[in-house]
């Protein structure tokens, strides 16, 4: 019987080794590969061709979604597994829109981690019912893709002069979309719109 390549991307060691242990008990899995970044991601699917990779929706580098997004066009043919500890359900239709094929609680019994990988892998679609309900349920975000971004930035701790030089804007400008994005959100302040915006899964 032919094993299913899998790669895991989870940045805590313990949990990746557990995780590894965990599904190489399974005589038809084996992971081929297991990184601690976002960013290592395409280069190691790449390099070992899995048939789905595992991904840890908070990672350093790149965040899962946008890994599993760039990984979805770099190599089509491996199914992204999003598992995480938040079901936030912006956060579900983002995975979704990224062409994530499986969106997986961490606390989920171990059985079904071994189970997702095996219905991802044959083309299913594997999302937990009531968090695709609250998905489905989700208010779309007001935020236009530029405001988005600024605000995405700033939750990376940039000030305005340092997302000017990245988008190529005026620190007035910067300034300007922050206000707007606050004000949309109907939050206090800068720091309380990425609190809002994180929640609800508009920004990483």
């Amino acid at each position: 019987m032919l094993s299913l390549k899998i790669l895991l991307a989870e940045d805590v060691h313990m949990i990746r080794g557990a995780l590894v242990a965990l599904l190489e008990l399974e005589p038809d899995l084996e992971v081929v590969a297991s990184v601690d970044r976002g960013d290592l991601i395409v280069e190691a699917a790449l390099r070992t061709r899995p048939d789905v990779a595992v991904i840890d929706i908070d990672l350093p580098g790149t965040d899962g979604i946008t890994a599993a997004a760039e990984l979805h066009e770099r190599l089509p043919s491996c199914r992204a597994l999003i598992l995480t500890s938040l079901g936030r359900p912006g956060t579900v239709r983002r995975a979704l829109s990224a062409q994530v094929c499986g969106f997986l609680l961490k606390d989920a019994p171990p059985s079904q981690l071994a189970q997702s990988v095996r219905s991802v892998a044959a083309g299913q679609r594997v999302v937990d019912p009531q968090l695709a309900l609250s998905a489905w349920e989700a208010v779309e975000s007001p935020l236009s893709r530029r405001e988005t971004e600024v605000l995405r930035l700033a939750a990376l701790g940039g000030d305005a002069a340092d997302i000017a030089r990245a988008l190529y804007l005026t620190k007035g400008t910067v300034r300007n979309y922050l206000t707007t994005v606050v004000s949309k959100l109907n939050a206090r302040n800068r720091v309380d719109a990425i609190r809002i915006a994180q929640e609800a899964g508009w920004i990483p």
